[in-house]
C-alpha cells in the first residue's frame, strides 16, 4: 500500500503523484518520498462501508473523519517515514480525478504543510481521503465522475523551507513566453491567491520582462505550525527572483514539458539557491496575455485595473464577499468581489458571472478554475472591495483587466 514516490505511477498513485514519480525517473529535482496508494483508500472505504453512504456525501466524510487509519497502514507510515529520516513533511491529495488533462481540481482536496510523526500524518492521510467528499470537490466535478470510482491516493513528502515560491505555466508554442509568478516563502500564498506575486515571463529568445509586485506577506514553518508574517518594507518592492533563475526555470520547464509530453502548470520552490519542482500538472486552460504598457495608459481614470486572468467581458452586479458569511447573499449573474478567493468558495463561480481579488495571480488556484469555468476574473485589483459598491453594475473585461461602472 506504500509506495516510493520513484515508483508512483497514475494508476495506482492518481495524478499528482504519477507525474512527480515520472519526473523523478526523469532525473529533475522533486524532493523524495512515498505515495499511500489508493489501495489503502479502498480499503478503508471497504472495511468503513462506504457503498453504504455513498449517496450522502457528507455522511461519508463523517465516517471517514471519525474513523482510525489501519494499524497495517500506519505501521507501513511509521517504517517510510523513517526511512526518509522522520522529518516534517507534505502531505497533499492525488485523487483519480485530480491533475487530468481534462481538469485540474485546483486546490479542491486537501494538503497539508509542516507535518510531523507518524500519529499527525496519518491523521492528514485521513483528512485527504474525507475531502474527496467535501462540498467543494463534489460541486467541482459535479456528474463528471460517479461515487463509485473516486479514489484518493496521498503523496507524502520531504516538506520544503522555501525562501522563494511560485508557479510557471509552460508554452503551448515555442513562439509563446514561459509564464512565472513568484513570491517569498512557501508556495500556498501565491496559489492560494493571498498575496499578489512578482510576474516574469520568459521569451523564446530568452528574454525576461518582468512585473515586480508589493508583496506585504509571506508564508513560513514554525515549528509544526504554519505561521503568516510581514514582509519587511525594504523587501517588498524587491523581485523575488533575478533574470538568469527565471531563465533557469524556464528551461527546466521545457524539460518537464517534454517528459509530461505537454504544456505544464508547475509548482516550484527554491531553498539554498536550488530550484525544486512540486507538482507538474496539463495546462487546461490557458491565461490571457498580460495587459500591455498603452492599453493601461489609456484606462479611463473612473475605470479599476488589475491582471487579467480570465478571458471574457460579462456586466453584472457588484456581490461583496468577504468570507463564507456573504455566501448565501450571490445570486446567479452576480460579479464577486473579493479579498482572495479560497478553495471552499469554488461553487460560487458555477453561478457567479465573473470574479474580481485584491490580491492574486494569473496562475492562482481561483483564476485557474475561473478558466475552466469560462467566467472572465481580474486579479489583484486593489482596494476592490472598498473602490465597488453591493448592487452597484459593472463592466468586467477579463482579458483586458478591467473594471468600469456603467452609468444609468
Amino acid at each position: 500500500m506504500i509506495v516510493p514516490l520513484i515508483e508512483a505511477a497514475a494508476d495506482t498513485c492518481g495524478g499528482k503523484a504519477g507525474a512527480l514519480g515520472a519526473l523523478l525517473r526523469a532525473g529533475l529535482p522533486v524532493p523524495d518520498g512515498f505515495v499511500v496508494s489508493y489501495a489503502a483508500y479502498l480499503a478503508a472505504a471497504r472495511d468503513l462501508d462506504l457503498v453504504r453512504v455513498a449517496g450522502d456525501p457528507d455522511a461519508a466524510r463523517q465516517v471517514i473523519e471519525s474513523s482510525q487509519v489501519r494499524a497495517t497502514v500506519v505501521d507501513a507510515l511509521r517504517r517510510a517515514l523513517d526511512e526518509l529520516g522522520d522529518p516534517p513533511v507534505a502531505v497533499r491529495s492525488s485523487a483519480a480525478s485530480e491533475d487530468t488533462g481534462q481538469a485540474s481540481a485546483a486546490g479542491q482536496h486537501e494538503s497539508f504543510l509542516a507535518v510531523r510523526g507518524v500519529s499527525e500524518v496519518a491523521d492528514a492521510v485521513r483528512a485527504c481521503w474525507a475531502s474527496l467528499f467535501s462540498p467543494r470537490a463534489i460541486d467541482y466535478r459535479r456528474d463528471d465522475q460517479p461515487s463509485d470510482d473516486l479514489a484518493m491516493a496521498v503523496l507524502v513528502q520531504r516538506h520544503l523551507d522555501a525562501e522563494v515560491s511560485g508557479v510557471m505555466f509552460t508554452p503551448a508554442d515555442s513562439s509563446d513566453a514561459t509564464q512565472i509568478e513568484a513570491s517569498w516563502g512557501l508556495g500556498p500564498s501565491v496559489v492560494g491567491g493571498t498575496v499578489t506575486p512578482d510576474a516574469y515571463r520568459v521569451a523564446e529568445d530568452g528574454s525576461v520582462t518582468r512585473t515586480v509586485a508589493d508583496k506585504r506577506t509571506r508564508l513560513d514553518r514554525h515549528g509544526t505550525r504554519l505561521v503568516i508574517r510581514d514582509v519587511p518594507a525594504h523587501a517588498r518592492d524587491q523581485p523575488t527572483i533575478d533574470d538568469a533563475t527565471a531563465t533557469q526555470l524556464a528551461k527546466l520547464g521545457e524539460e518537464i514539458a517534454a517528459v509530461r509530453g505537454g504544456p505544464q502548470d508547475i509548482e516550484w520552490a527554491i531553498v539554498d539557491g536550488r530550484i525544486w519542482v512540486l507538482q507538474a500538472r496539463p495546462v487546461t486552460a490557458a491565461p490571457p496575455p498580460p495587459a500591455s504598457p498603452s492599453s493601461a495608459s489609456d484606462t479611463p481614470a473612473a475605470t479599476l485595473a488589475g491582471t487579467p486572468g480570465s478571458h471574457g467581458t460579462v456586466t453584472g452586479t457588484v456581490r461583496i464577499v468577504r468570507g463564507p458569511g456573504d455566501f448565501a447573499r450571490v445570486r446567479p449573474g452576480d460579479i464577486l468581489v473579493c479579498p482572495f478567493t479560497d478553495p471552499a468558495w469554488t461553487p460560487l463561480l458555477r453561478i457567479a458571472a465573473g470574479v474580481i481579488t485584491e490580491t492574486g495571480g494569473v496562475l492562482s488556484h481561483a483564476a485557474i478554475v475561473a478558466r475552466e469555468h469560462a467566467i472572465p476574473a481580474v486579479l489583484g485589483v486593489l482596494n476592490a472591495t472598498s473602490a465597488l459598491r453591493d448592487d452597484t453594475v459593472i463592466t468586467l473585461d477579463g482579458t483586458t483587466g478591467t473594471v468600469a461602472a456603467e452609468h444609468a
